[in-house]
């Protein structure tokens, strides 16, 4: 049983393991493992408790498939919200942890709420300005482009499209406002 105070026992017989797994059991010399006096079976843990008190669900809560119930605590800060968040629950519901569309879910999710975020701050007073944000005017004087052809730097493969992937939407929102704009000018 998960998020119990007890450390469970050892699920395979180790010369199985060993057998089946070239290298398995490299650190099972108690000398190299700093940590082994605290695995002792028996030693007290100061948990006052068996299983933790349950935090109450307030609304409905992402959880994976693997797993039977939340854990005992979990955040509460940032609810599930709009279409990100419709994505996020299909990603929990519909798929494993193990699957790489759970993982491309979520980061669609993010996506999507990024995408909102600008689009809000574009109506507010005080719109997202991409240039300061994205911290480009902070290597002036650093030798910008110098730095970037540095040999052994690992982002030079996909340098050429940092521009695109950071001015690309806000490029697609302008556009889209001034075709929304021809079209009520036009009526």
């Amino acid at each position: 049983m998960p998020y119990t105070a007890e450390k469970p026992g050892p699920a395979h017989d180790p010369e199985a393991l060993r057998a089946r797994i070239p290298g398995w059991g490299a650190d099972l010399d108690h000398a190299d493992r700093p940590a082994f006096p605290r695995e002792q079976p028996g030693i007290v843990t100061g948990a006052h408790w068996d299983l933790p008190e349950q935090q109450p669900e307030v609304g409905e809560r992402e959880r994976s498939v693997e797993h039977e119930r939340l854990t005992p605590v979990f955040g509460t800060a940032q609810p599930l919200h709009g279409v990100s968040g419709a994505i996020r629950r299909r990603a929990y519901r519909r798929y494993s942890e193990g699957q790489t569309a759970h993982w491309l879910l979520l980061i669609l999710g993010d996506r999507v709420d990024a995408a909102g975020a600008h689009l809000r701050s574009l109506a507010s007073r005080r719109p997202d300005d991409p240039l300061t944000l994205s911290g480009v005017l902070g290597e002036r004087g650093r030798s910008p482009i110098a730095s970037r052809r540095q040999p052994g730097r690992i982002d030079q493969k996909h340098t050429w499209m940092d521009p695109l992937l950071v001015a690309g939407p806000w490029l697609l929102a302008i556009a889209a406002g001034t075709a929304l704009v021809r079209r009520a000018v036009r009526r």
